[in-house]
């Protein structure tokens, strides 16, 4: 809600001549402008695939949005420090200083990175789909997830933490859960040098 609302509201609260109930009536109605203007702004952002319109068997039509998902792990690296992964297609963000929600048609799965001193393996969570629907492109310092159906969007970068041969990339998926595992390229080994 805006500052003008509330300099308004403390303004009127220490009244003489004003009942708390009037003040309380008018929170109300600036709460309910505030959260239609914020509805209308996430309809208007909603992208046209994630809306449906349903017929129920009275015939009465109805909308129906989403499916829209937002979740995140936590997780303690090898370090010490924690990590927290975003996941799904809804992402809050910031706009011109205020808060807002970001909606993509494209889910971003549930990803999981390991490393061990010869590989680097991805776990991606992507139920819902065929295995010849999905797309891997890997680089050396990054491994990109997508699946493009009318059904189910997957996208996902994932930012690798070590570089990696990906031509080596091994890939299987099972019951939703893709495994990619790639070998790290080896550390060029030096020559000595005399002095």
């Amino acid at each position: 809600m805006s500052d003008e609302f509330w300099d308004r509201w403390f303004r009127r609260r220490f009244s003489p001549f004003r009942s708390i109930f009037e003040d309380i009536e008018d929170m109300f109605r600036e709460m309910e402008r505030f959260m239609s203007r914020e509805f209308k702004e996430f309809s208007r952002e909603t992208p046209e695939n994630l809306i449906r319109e349903k017929t129920l068997p009275d015939g009465t039509k109805i909308r129906e949005w989403g499916p829209f998902i937002y979740g995140y792990t936590f997780t303690i690296g090898p370090d010490g420090k924690p990590k927290v992964r975003e996941f799904g297609n809804v992402k809050p963000e910031m706009r011109f200083g205020y808060p807002k929600i970001s909606i993509r048609e494209e889910r971003e799965p549930l990803v999981d990175v390991m490393e061990t001193d010869k590989e680097v393996k991805v776990i991606a969570e992507l139920p819902g789909v065929e295995k010849k629907d999905i797309k891997l492109y890997g680089t050396e310092n990054t491994l990109t997830i997508s699946v493009d159906t009318a059904e189910r969007k997957y996208y996902k970068k994932v930012e690798l933490p070590s570089a990696v041969d990906a031509k080596s990339a091994k890939a299987s998926y099972k019951n939703g859960v893709l495994e990619v595992r790639l070998k790290k390229k080896r550390e060029p080994e030096g020559e000595p040098i005399l002095l």
